[in-house]
């Protein structure tokens, strides 16, 4: 949800290459190494990010929210969910007009902040912050009851909330460390696995059911509020909207694709919710089964229902493992689009600069994350599946309001600005194409927010104070800033990272025998000839030499003289030019490994250095190497496979100096004639 154009300035992509001992520092980025990290990741994946983000919250929604729908639905559950989709569709349609007219992380927050003002576009947030909570906490709740299917006792009081915070403290700590180039792609694979179980129980479901002999029941039907309640629960999936469109600006999609989008993403949840809702009412004859037993894991009560009993064993095994996979993912999911909105309200002064304040050497809002995963943990030990959801639809439904309206208003405050997608079915209005799609999803989402208040008591309190201490934060933070609660005021994103001195006492530099190493080395020199101290041991640069020992040659094989001669006079060098600066002092050694990369993080770890200075690799002149002189298309990977390694893998700081840009070529001489 996000539209062609530049992204913003806390996500832009460092695109120039440095130059020669220039070093660009990985340890502390500026923006996040993270964040160009996942730049880069989104950009290579394009549209399949946006569809693979929504998409895990659709196919994860229906592991938790199904019995709950069905147990207050009864009969009217496919209808229930067929009224939730097309909710979804129309609100896909408003998140992706307002993400392509103002491409800037923060979903809703956004397209308030320009339809009204500041306060607003807090309100939403906020709102949409408490949904990103719940929703980390009743996937990681439910991880355990489909992992019982292994082991029963994983799905009882007390073992449930154990296993919760095995997996919360895994996702704080992978947040933490950043998103890692590949993942969004290896989700992507594993909702097309998803997809595939999915349709199976759909399909096999439907052939249960027509061999079934058992007795048909009479039809149960709900009375309405419990229908309106259990219509609103099923929007649970939605969170996979916002987290989809806090990539705007990082993905730059053709108006064509953004249509494919919205197509897909609909399709799928309508295909998804209606033949998942039907088999589950075919099979187990009655929409309260699910409600029961397997409230928590109301698929696994599906495939429970098959005969013979061995497939039923082996559907709930093969259901289990997936689903525990997929509601891991989209808690991290969750939890990736809670610190892209934790950032975009710190650097717009909407909550304090603390609560954003980044990771030293990662660059991720690891006090938000760490945080984050203390309130969900909080959340979990209720252990209470339908106060959760309930609490999740108040949130949701006043911040899907606050966006329909505001791309609403948008039309009449922007009508001539550029949108790669418009809703369609707009009508003229004083002047402006009111999109009636949006106004049926304002009307449906106030509501249901109202519904919300009038039917759950528990909910409407735990909501009502989550916002209220949330616009007492914002007021009062506001005040103490001296700043206006309606006009927007940012901070450059360096302010969130922790200013604290750097000291290079011990630097790791790869060296092998090549151009750069002279750059590579001078540039350690320098970084380390300014720690040195009168009376006090010198800076130490360790020059390290790496033998690559092939896989068809044990690791202990005999080195040639002639690569035995090259590292010495590699090592030789570095060390001449180390000690060039005052007080530096180079210590030199050799290493065997079947990985240069995986040999430099090794000995960083083992040696307990400071930082590790390498080379990028050099221009090219083919597909991918436009970043650092190349031609042709960005890549994913625009370093060399070692550097790579040591960028992503490295325990301590990285810094990458990149060689020289190349001569221009001299212009012909202009022919004679």
């Amino acid at each position: 949800m996000a539209e062609p154009g530049d992204a913003s300035g806390a996500s832009r992509e460092d695109g120039a290459a440095a130059s020669a001992g220039s070093p660009a520092r990985a340890g502390s980025p500026s923006p996040s190494r993270r964040v160009r990290s996942e730049a880069r990741l989104v950009r290579s994946l394009g549209v399949p990010a946006l569809f693979t983000i929504a998409g895990a919250a659709i196919a994860s929604s229906l592991y938790f929210s199904l019995g709950l729908v069905a147990r207050d639905a009864l009969e009217l559950t496919p209808l229930a969910y067929l009224a939730a989709g097309g909710f979804f569709a129309v609100t896909v349609m408003t998140y992706v007009e307002g993400s392509s007219l103002h491409p800037e992380r923060g979903g809703a927050a956004t397209f308030a902040r320009y339809a009204f003002d500041e306060f607003w576009s807090f309100v939403a947030g906020w709102a949409i912050l408490l949904d990103y909570l719940i929703v980390i906490a009743i996937g990681a709740l439910a991880i355990s009851h489909h992992l019982a299917a292994f082991w029963p006792e994983l799905g009882r009081p007390g073992t449930e909330v154990a296993g919760a915070a095995v997996a919360l403290v895994i996702v704080v700590r992978a947040n933490v460390r950043g998103l890692s180039p590949g993942r969004l792609r290896r989700i992507l694979w594993l909702q097309l696995l998803n997809g595939v179980v999915l349709l199976a129980v759909i399909v096999v479901g439907a052939v249960v059911a027509a061999g079934s002999t058992a007795p048909t029941e009479p039809a149960s039907l709900p009375i309405w509020t419990d229908f309106v309640f259990a219509a609103i629960v099923a929007t649970v999936a939605m969170t996979g909207i916002e987290a989809a469109s806090g990539l705007a600006g990082e993905i730059r999609p053709r108006a064509r694709e953004l249509r494919r989008v919205v197509a897909m993403v609909a399709a799928t949840a309508l295909v998804l919710f209606l033949g998942v809702s039907i088999v589950a009412l075919a099979v187990t004859g009655d929409g309260a089964a699910l409600g029961g037993r397997y409230l928590e894991a109301p698929v696994l009560g599906i495939v429970a229902s098959f005969e013979p009993p061995a497939l039923a064993q082996g559907f709930g095994y093969a259901v289990g493992a997936v689903a525990a996979i997929v509601l891991f993912v989209a808690i991290n999911t969750g939890m990736l689009g809670l610190s892209r909105l934790v950032y975009s309200l710190a650097t717009n002064r909407q909550i304090p600069l603390a609560v954003g304040r980044l990771h030293e050497r990662h660059g991720t809002p690891s006090v938000a994350i760490a945080g984050a995963g203390a309130i969900a943990l909080v959340l979990v030990g209720t252990a209470d599946l339908e106060f959760l959801v309930r609490l999740f639809a108040f949130g949701a439904m006043l911040a899907f309001a606050i966006a329909h309206v505001s791309v609403i208003r948008l039309r009449f405050t922007e009508p001539e600005a550029r949108r790669a997608y418009r809703v369609p079915l707009s009508v003229g209005f004083r002047g402006a194409q009111v999109p009636l799609p949006a106004v049926l999803g304002a009307v449906t989402a106030i509501a249901a927010w109202i519904g919300v208040l009038a039917l759950s008591e528990r909910a409407r309190i735990a909501g009502l104070v989550w916002m209220a201490a949330g616009v007492v934060l914002y007021v009062v933070y506001r005040r103490r800033q001296g700043g206006s609660l309606r006009a927007r005021e940012t901070v450059e994103p360096e302010a969130l990272q922790e200013a604290r001195p750097i000291a290079y006492g011990s630097i790791l530099v790869p060296v092998s025998g090549g151009a750069l190493d002279d750059d590579i080395v001078g540039t350690a020199g320098r970084l380390a000839g300014e720690e040195g101290e009168p009376g006090e041991a010198g800076p130490m640069i360790e020059a390290l030499y790496v033998f690559e020992i092939p896989m068809a040659l044990p690791l202990d094989a005999e080195v040639s003289e002639e690569r035995l001669m090259a590292a010495r006079q590699a090592l030789a060098r570095a060390k001449e030019v180390g000690e060039e600066y005052h007080g530096v002092e180079v210590a030199t050694a050799t290493t065997r490994a079947r990985s240069a990369g995986t040999a430099i993080v090794e000995e960083a770890r083992r040696r307990g250095v400071e930082a590790i200075v390498v080379a990028a690799e050099e221009p090219t002149r083919i597909r991918g190497g436009a970043l650092l002189g190349g031609r042709g298309g960005a890549r994913q990977r625009f370093v060399g496979e070692i550097t790579r390694e040591v960028l992503e893998r490295s325990p301590c700081r990285v810094i990458v100096t990149a060689p020289p840009a190349p001569e221009p070529d001299p212009a012909p001489e202009p022919a004679e004639t």
